[in-house]
């Protein structure tokens, strides 16, 4: 039977005491037990909205910590049944994607301006330079399928090397510029703000974005004080829990500080042809297995060009599900704000559904 969350601390007690150690170097875990008191009232409802009334008076919550990154998830995947709100004509079903007139990618030569450097130009998408940037370079990879969730294994790899062949550009025409980050914000809930697919990608200068120099100086900090590689500990204690595996010269894990739903992390020694198949296989397995159809795809590359103080720093990709496209309740709220990430999937149910995708 596949664990469950509600499990770890039972689990990482079973580990080898050598994979505990490194566990416990990294992550620290807490179970509360969720009391309240339901009025007669409200049994009813309870029981037609979370299946029963126990379910909801022996809800266990879990916090894993990670000590090194000060990242911090609490999961509760009774939180899944909570209400949902769907756009009108939905009703739990995806938001229809139809092409529209109006729509600027669909002739992004005519209707997008290109980048001082010219436009990268793949076999299923093409560059434009964005119009409202967040950096100095900041582009747009065009898909020239319209429909984000309608790609195979070939166009993730199109976009993710028109992507990194983009920054290259960018970092010839300003070698100053060398922090790459590549984004995609897959349907409104995400954060596109326009239908039509697209990914994002941004190259800056001075230092890397905050989210990733905090990551470098963790890490560097971690080998200094234990003597031992931050991310190769954190795939072991991942994989001793079955919630990590090798994807050729991939590592991949579901990851246990997750930001949101059914997170994924795959770390990489650069952009290889096993991390393109894995972030493939991973938004394949949302959207097949999952039925995902909103997701966020980061992938943080170390600085390019001189790589001193990046040592060993590997390519770092996450996934997240953002839940059904035409579902209009925020999955963020001010705890993810200003507390930490409040998360409604199980780990190792995400595990269970996507391993299979690897085989």
């Amino acid at each position: 039977m596949t664990p469950s969350i509600s499990e770890l601390v039972e689990l990482v007690a079973a580990m080898p005491p050598g994979t505990r150690q490194a566990f416990e170097r990294i992550f620290s875990v807490d179970v509360m037990q969720g009391a309240l008191n339901i009025p007669p009232q409200m049994l009813t409802w309870i029981e037609k909205q979370f299946g029963s009334v126990e379910s909801v008076t022996s809800q266990k919550v879990v916090k894993v910590s990670n000590r090194v990154t000060s990242e911090c998830s609490i999961f509760n995947p009774l939180r899944s049944l909570r209400p949902h709100h769907f756009s009108p004509g939905h009703y739990g079903q995806p938001a229809v994607l139809q092409e529209t007139e109006d729509d600027p990618f669909s002739n992004p030569l005519e209707n997008t301006p290109e980048d001082p450097f010219g436009r990268i130009e793949g076999k299923h998408c093409i560059t434009a330079s964005n119009v409202a940037k967040y950096e100095g370079y900041h582009g747009v990879v065009i898909f020239k399928n319209y429909d984000p969730l309608q790609f195979g294994c070939s166009e993730v790899a199109d976009y993710l090397d028109t992507a990194w062949k983009w920054a290259q550009s960018a970092h010839a025409f300003d070698p100053s510029a060398r922090y790459f980050l590549f984004l995609w914000n897959c349907m409104n809930r995400a954060g596109a703000s326009i239908p039509h697919g697209h990914a994002q990608v941004v190259l800056g200068r001075g230092s890397h974005y905050a989210k990733v120099e905090q990551l470098r100086r963790a890490a560097v900090a971690y080998r200094k004080e234990h003597g031992s590689d931050y991310f190769d500990d954190l795939f072991v204690a991942h994989e001793a829990l079955g919630l990590a595996w090798q994807h050729g010269d991939a590592r991949v894990m579901v990851y246990l500080a997750a930001l949101k739903l059914n997170e994924l992390m795959v770390l990489a020694p650069g952009l290889t042809e096993s991390l393109k198949d894995s972030v493939y296989r991973v938004l394949a397995g949302f959207r097949n297995r999952l039925n995902v159809t909103s997701f966020n795809v980061g992938i943080v590359f170390p600085q390019l060009g001189d790589a001193t103080g990046w040592d060993g720093f590997p390519v770092v990709a996450r996934m997240v599900d953002r839940g059904n496209s035409g579902d209009v309740s925020s999955d963020i709220g001010a705890m993810e704000f200003y507390g930490a990430n409040v998360v409604s999937s199980d780990p190792f149910h995400t595990a269970s559904a996507l391993t299979k995708y690897f085989r």
